[in-house]
């Protein structure tokens, strides 16, 4: 069914932005014409800075809800995903991709979208958080999670909706939003990771240790000298090893690696997590496995060669200028490849959402969206 939308037309600066009404929105929530496409460019021009002059965007974060409604979801013989709602619950649907992978969600993910205006979206990966089984590795591959987000949005019956990921969950979006880019809206994306070489090697092969020696000798030293040519795969023989009690050991310092540098001042609690049985067995092992396969991409450049089929989405790249564990060398290759995209550099901060710097820019990238939602496109 086509819906005409009663329509005014706003002036900031030299640009006129054509306005859905508030009460379409509501009757039409999922309405292709609120799509976040590149007629926003303007977002960050001349006009943008009008436009946070008559609207100043929150960038705080939002306080602490639990979901009205939470569940699993069958997506092979298997593997069964954990998968919750929160915020409004006809609002304008938003889906979380977490990090690692293997990472799975948190509490206070639901944080960076306003719950009165968004129906936030968070699942554990496969193998991750709640999801069972836990830390499983078979059938467990980039093209498969594509698939599962599919799954899940036909099973919460929504049409289309913006996709959110940091980290790891940045390069799912780019795999989702390329495999499936007419069920995308906008994208927000944090410290972009594309899996290539030489992100790989910069993290695990060299490069960060240069930065963090105190931290890498601990996940040096526990591989023997003759097997340093390549951590991933020495790790890789551990983490699959048949005894568990090798697999918890080299899964608690392969996290505490990552937990170490992932932000520019190292936070104690974010480093415990390292040392929890069952976070890091997931975390490691499914994180080491979609590195050792080079995450199941055809190409070394496979995101970047396909950023023409969501050229025309809308988007917002936050980064970390001290990121260590995804270089700004790849929010910049995207950028460039990608000049649509708006690039928000934060140069007080490293890879971690959780930043002050990073956290204020993601929400008010939420409410950039939120406000262009409701303001429709020029």
């Amino acid at each position: 069914m086509n819906s005409i939308a009663p329509r005014t037309v706003i002036s900031f600066g030299s640009t006129r932005f054509t306005s859905l009404s508030p009460s379409f929105l509501r009757l039409n929530p999922f309405s292709g014409k609120q799509k976040l496409f590149g007629g926003f460019k303007s977002i960050h021009s001349t006009s943008a800075r009008s436009i946070k002059a008559v609207m100043e965007l929150n960038r705080n974060l939002y306080p602490q809800i639990e979901p009205y409604s939470s569940g699993f979801l069958k997506v092979s013989d298997i593997h069964t995903i954990y998968w919750e709602q929160s915020g409004k619950p006809d609002g304008y649907p938003v889906v979380f991709l977490h990090g690692g992978p293997g990472a799975g969600t948190s509490p206070g993910n639901r944080q960076f979208f306003d719950p009165n205006f968004y129906r936030i979206i968070l699942f554990d990966q496969r193998g991750a958080g709640k999801s069972t089984p836990h830390a499983c590795l078979e059938e467990n591959t980039t093209w498969d999670l594509v698939e599962d987000i599919e799954k899940l949005r036909k099973h919460l019956e929504i049409p289309e909706w913006q996709v959110f990921g940091g980290s790891w969950g940045s390069t799912l979006a780019l795999a989702y939003s390329q495999s499936h880019p007419d069920k995308v809206t906008g994208l927000i994306l944090r410290g972009i990771f594309m899996l290539r070489k030489k992100e790989l090697d910069w993290f695990y092969q060299g490069g960060a240790s240069a930065i963090y020696p105190d931290a890498w000798e601990m996940f040096r030293d526990f591989i023997p000298e003759e097997e340093r040519d390549d951590f991933i795969v020495a790790y890789h023989k551990r983490l699959t090893s048949s005894d568990s009690n090798i697999q918890v050991a080299a899964a608690k310092i392969w996290t505490k690696w990552e937990m170490m540098t992932a932000q520019l001042i190292q936070n104690k609690d974010n480093i415990t997590r390292g040392e929890d049985d069952k976070f890091s067995l997931a975390f490691a092992r499914i994180e080491n496995h979609y590195f050792f396969n080079k995450g199941f991409l055809p190409t070394d450049s496979y995101l970047l060669e396909n950023v023409d089929k969501i050229r025309h989405i809308k988007a917002i790249i936050v980064q970390g200028r001290y990121d260590v564990c995804c270089p700004m060398m790849s929010a910049w290759d995207l950028h460039k490849a990608w000049p649509e995209a708006e690039l928000k550099i934060i140069q007080d901060a490293g890879h971690s959402a959780n930043e002050v710097g990073t956290a204020a820019e993601l929400v008010a990238a939420n409410e950039k969206f939120k406000y262009l939602l409701l303001n429709g496109s020029a």
